[in-house]
């Protein structure tokens, strides 16, 4: 891969703003005490500018892998960019203003504000939408690197997806009847009303299911499955089995299917209204079906390839050589593809 000088601007610099956003907020969470909705007011932004900063650079890196629709991709780059920063600007000038950002149908002024953010919710998936087709229509020499972006992103626009199921109404604002008039519609909790006790710094609800987990563990498969292939290839020097590019292959293919699993799996559980902490019978037996199946494609992914030797006076000198050379050819066409 090229120098990050090289990664996608908009994006780079969006991340930095988000970076700094993100300090901005940690001080704010220690010089503000106002609570909003059971958090820390500045514990949203907080959380939304990290997410967004990993997402962006993510993004920023992949975009140099393309190779067809490169101008396609820019745009759809930047636009995923400026729409990003029109939802953490809305995210935080209500923080200002002391009110709620998601779900706020109070006034008309915050209505509208949420609808706004809607808006920007759909143009980011759809612009990622883009790149991820044509990530898929790129021509990555390392099949390992090819699966694992590929895997990532698609990955990531499933977990974004979810972030729509949080803005219907909950069947307990249904039972209500005055959706009409509700000052908030929507929720990240299932069977629980947001607010209630949380988890440590996720602020994930420890009553009820809630659909941010689905939604954060998926989206950052942009970030964790790549992660996954670069420690493959770093450990390669050490291990010699990952040397060869067919095993670090099917490593990332198990590592793409059990991560697929696990979003299913929290998701499942978060429908249900069950808590990530506090899982019954049936999500501890699939959890255990998923680890099973995990370690046993991991165990064949590592099993020792057939050797296949040809008769002739120096066949087995030339097998040799001939293997060392791809393995050596494919190891660092992932690094180069994998590493700024």
């Amino acid at each position: 891969m090229s120098s990050w000088r090289s990664w996608h601007r908009p994006l780079v610099l969006f991340a930095a703003a988000m970076a700094v956003m993100t300090i901005v907020s940690a001080i704010g969470l220690i010089v503000d005490d106002r609570v909003l909705a059971g958090a820390a007011i500045w514990f949203k932004p907080f959380k939304f500018a990290a997410s967004f900063a990993v997402y962006a650079l993510a993004l920023a890196w992949m975009l140099t892998l393309v190779t067809r629709g490169r101008r396609v991709g820019w745009w759809a780059g930047t636009v995923v960019a400026l729409s990003s920063l029109v939802e953490m600007a809305i995210i935080t000038g209500q923080v200002v203003r002391g009110k709620r950002s998601h779900f706020n149908h109070a006034t008309p002024f915050d209505e509208t504000l949420f609808s706004a953010m809607a808006v920007t919710v759909v143009i980011l998936w759809t612009s990622t939408l883009v790149i991820a087709i044509l990530l898929l229509r790129a021509r990555i020499a390392d099949r390992a690197s090819a699966w694992a972006i590929r895997s990532g992103v698609l990955l990531a626009l499933v977990g974004a997806g979810f972030g729509f199921l949080m803005t219907r109404p909950t069947p307990e604002q249904r039972a209500a009847g005055n959706l009409d008039t509700a000052d908030v519609i929507g929720a990240h909790s299932v069977g629980v009303p947001d607010g209630g006790p949380s988890m440590p710094l996720t602020g994930w609800s420890t009553t009820g299911g809630d659909l941010r987990i689905p939604h954060f563990i998926g989206m950052h498969a942009l970030q964790l499955l790549p992660l996954f292939l670069l420690a493959l290839v770093s450990l390669a020097p050490r291990f010699p089995r990952l040397r060869d590019p067919r095993v670090r292959l099917r490593l990332v293919l198990v590592a793409s299917a059990a991560y697929a699993a696990v979003v299913a799996l929290v998701t499942w559980q978060a429908l249900r209204g069950q808590p990530l902490i506090h899982p019954d019978g049936a999500t501890l037996g699939a959890a255990a079906l998923i680890a099973v199946a995990s370690a046993t494609g991991a165990f064949g992914a590592l099993r020792p390839a057939p050797v296949r030797r040809r008769t002739g006076p120096d066949s087995g000198s030339c097998s040799d050589a001939d293997s060392g050379t791809a393995s050596a050819s494919a190891s660092a066409s992932a690094r180069k593809e994998l590493a700024p």
